[in-house]
């Protein structure tokens, strides 16, 4: 089923919570925005087959912007989640696909059969294909490569079968989230931002405290700092002190434990103010003993284990055209033989960053 055209706004289309329309999501500044991208990544899929998802919200582009970087077909899988329906995934993904002309180059698909993995050359480690096994992997064709569709440091061991790529020599392409093409870290700011007046905090003069033991931390203070606010970083939870905290956000690396538990949380408690309010902007959290020492929580309703505790597409779907954008140019690169360089869209997930990283998680995807 296709939509309307290219004048009438995306119905649905939405992050995943909030049905109403919104004109930030209209098919016309999708298709700009996607064009836009493929302009600057210069993303070219051609004669390549390409297996992704069809998904709700701002994710229903990934399928559009490979149909519209010229891929020979598009092969974009659905299943149900919280997010929408088969039938809501497969609307959007074609309404979208028809308001620029590619609805004819997708295929809406329920079940992957073995002849569509063997002819597949990019697949991407999108959330209706996770988890990508063994025995799919097995029927890829040996050209193929896996899009991770986030940065290498970021691998999260769930998401696919390493040893079955190991074993068949296919590449998990890492992406650079920091080229300038793609620069999806500069809206991890704007997020925490959003996060916050979620929260019901107005960030302008707002004393925050930023826990943060990666590369997301630059973002998040200067993101903050120009919304108004005084703001602290610290990587680890006992460099924390005493102090009029607003809030503290946790954007910590995931463990095998909770990167807040009770003795992380005794120590906050002893640091935060009355009414001080610890904010999951990533890391999981033991919430129970959180409320136990005094402290509100926000979301209120928890993130799956090592996922973010806000969409990027809360802000809109900017961050997402060019992330996935740029996942797909990173498969290209290595899919095409081309060089790889640290400044440029790919990047390579090695077993030895695997076993330095089991459980680290996309930052950026849901």
């Amino acid at each position: 089923m296709t939509g309307t055209g290219t004048g009438a706004a995306f119905g649905q289309l939405r992050s995943g919570f909030d049905t109403a329309l919104r004109p930030g999501f209209s098919l016309p500044r999708l298709g700009a925005l996607m064009s836009r991208a493929l302009t600057e990544t210069l993303l070219d899929l051609s004669e390549l087959t390409v297996l992704t998802e069809a998904a709700t919200g701002a994710y229903a582009v990934t399928a559009v912007l490979a149909a519209m970087a010229g891929a020979r077909h598009v092969y974009a899988f659905t299943k149900p989640t919280r997010h929408g329906t088969p039938g809501d995934a497969r609307r959007q993904t074609l309404e979208l696909a028809d308001s620029v002309g590619v609805a004819d180059r997708i295929d809406v698909l329920e079940q992957i059969t073995p002849g569509i993995l063997n002819q597949t050359d990019i697949i991407t480690n999108s959330g209706h294909l996770r988890p990508l096994t063994g025995a799919l992997i097995d029927k890829l064709s040996k050209e193929a490569v896996i899009a991770l569709m986030f940065e290498a440091w970021e691998f999260r061991a769930s998401d696919l079968d390493m040893q079955a790529c190991l074993r068949r020599g296919i590449p998990i392409v890492g992406v650079n989230e920091r080229h300038p093409a793609v620069d999806v870290f500069s809206f991890l700011g704007p997020l925490s931002v959003k996060q916050l007046h979620d929260c019901g905090l107005p960030v302008y003069k707002n004393r925050i405290g930023v826990l943060c033991d990666n590369d997301f931390v630059g973002s998040l203070r200067a993101g903050l700092a120009n919304s108004g606010a005084s703001v602290e970083t610290f990587d680890s939870v006992q460099a924390v002190y005493r102090d009029e905290w607003d809030a503290i956000i946790v954007a910590l690396r995931p463990a095998a434990q909770p990167r807040i538990g009770s003795p992380e949380a005794t120590h906050l408690a002893a640091c935060a103010p009355a009414g001080g309010v610890i904010v999951q902007f990533w890391g999981d959290m033991d919430r129970t003993v959180l409320s136990a020492n005094g402290l509100a929580v926000w979301p209120t309703a928890p993130p799956a284990l090592g996922h973010m505790g806000i969409l990027l597409s809360e802000i809109g779907p900017e961050p997402i055209v060019r992330l996935q954008a740029g996942g797909l140019r990173a498969a290209e690169c290595v899919r095409r033989s081309r060089p790889i360089s640290t400044d440029g869209f790919a990047q390579i997930v090695t077993e030895p960053l695997i076993e330095l990283s089991p459980i680290h998680t996309p930052s950026l995807p849901r």
